[in-house]
């Protein structure tokens, strides 16, 4: 998957400057696809000149002038030929994962002080979803949010990134209990 189709999706929600897609970005597609906002705005260069995305300039008193982006009919037909082709199976790519792998031979203190670490940050990220969800559902049920919704792929990929944040603050304990219990055990 490239950046291109991560932000055409973002873009669905409708118009939005670089800035907006950058939160909303960090809110909804930053579950499965990471990008800087660097990245973002280069992308949104390209974007607007292959006519995927056109970009109006507003003007702002007290504040730089902005672009707001929109999709393009020749964005949304991209957004179609994206999902009408089968994926790539995902690969993680985790340093955390390979500093436990080998904290055998490593810092065991440095590997649990980062399992700390990233268990905080799982449990804002988390939070955070939390709040998303609930100003999604807005008082409703799933049920009624899922029957209701103009549309329900944003609040299906966040049920998927809580439970994938979930599933790694599960491991993250998991792991930070086998590495105590390790440390406590005599050894032979």
């Amino acid at each position: 998957m490239s950046l291109r189709n991560a932000i055409l999706a973002v873009l669905l929600e409708g118009e939005a400057s670089g800035y907006d897609l950058a939160k909303s970005f960090d809110a909804s597609a930053a579950n499965f696809w990471m990008a800087t906002p660097q990245q973002l705005y280069r992308e949104l260069d390209r974007m607007a000149a292959e006519d995927l995305i056109q970009a109006r300039l507003v003007q702002q008193e007290r504040r730089p002038n902005k672009r707001l982006f929109s999709l393009t009919e020749a964005g949304r037909h991209a957004l179609r030929e994206f999902t009408a082709t089968s994926p790539r199976p995902g690969a993680i790519r985790e340093e955390l994962m390979v500093q436990v792998l080998a904290v055998d031979a490593g810092d065991i203190e440095a590997v649990k002080s980062a399992l700390r670490e990233r268990m905080s940050w799982t449990e804002a990220k988390i939070n955070r979803f939390e709040r998303l969800r609930a100003r999604l559902l807005n008082g409703r049920t799933e049920q009624e949010h899922l029957a209701q919704a103009e549309r329900v792929g944003p609040y299906l990929a966040l049920l998927r990134g809580l439970a994938f944040e979930r599933e790694n603050l599960r491991w993250a304990r998991q792991t930070l209990t086998v590495l105590d219990q390790r440390a406590k055990a005599p050894v032979e």
